[in-house]
Formats: C-alpha cells, sequence, structure tokens
C-alpha cells in the first residue's frame, strides 16, 4: 500500500519545524511502519490555518492522490484536514 502522512498546525511555535508536527510525523510513520505500508510521500503545512483548503501542503497532496501515487492518507485526527472550527469538508 502506498501511504502518505499528512500533518497540519494552524499557528508555528518558534523557528523551524514545530514540535507538534514533530510529533505528528513520528506518530504517523509509526502507523505506516507497523502496518507494513511503504511510506511514499509527507505533507506538511506548519502555520496555517484548516479554514481554508488553499495549503501548498495540502494541494500538493491531493495532486498525488489524483495521480494515484498514493493509496491512502493517514493523519492524526481529522482536525488537520479541515480545522477544528470547519463544518463542511
Amino acid at each position: 500500500m502506498q501511504a502518505a502522512i499528512y500533518m497540519r498546525l494552524s499557528r508555528e511555535d518558534g523557528e523551524g519545524e514545530s514540535e507538534s508536527i514533530q510529533t505528528q510525523r513520528t506518530l504517523l510513520q509509526k502507523e505506516v511502519k507497523s502496518r507494513g505500508w511503504c511510506l511514499i510521500g509527507e505533507y506538511i503545512d506548519d502555520g496555517y490555518s484548516g479554514l481554508t483548503f488553499n495549503r501548498p501542503g495540502f494541494q500538493a497532496l491531493c495532486r498525488a492522490v489524483e495521480e494515484k501515487k498514493v493509496q491512502v492518507v493517514l493523519v492524526k485526527d481529522y482536525c488537520a484536514i479541515i480545522g477544528l472550527n470547519q463544518k463542511d469538508l
């Protein structure tokens, strides 16, 4: 199974990659490995709101799915995709 992981945090917590993104990556990589899937991509939007889908990492992920490069996408929770306050997907 060709897997991708998607990580997002709406605000940055300092310089470089946020601690939350690092935690999400560790959890998701572990899950991919435990299932025996092949991790083919990591998509990140650090410092982007979930209120819009106009995020570079999310858009790149969507292209990979549309091009059938990715069979499954893992996220820590659905808020990574749609944000806490978004009502419609």
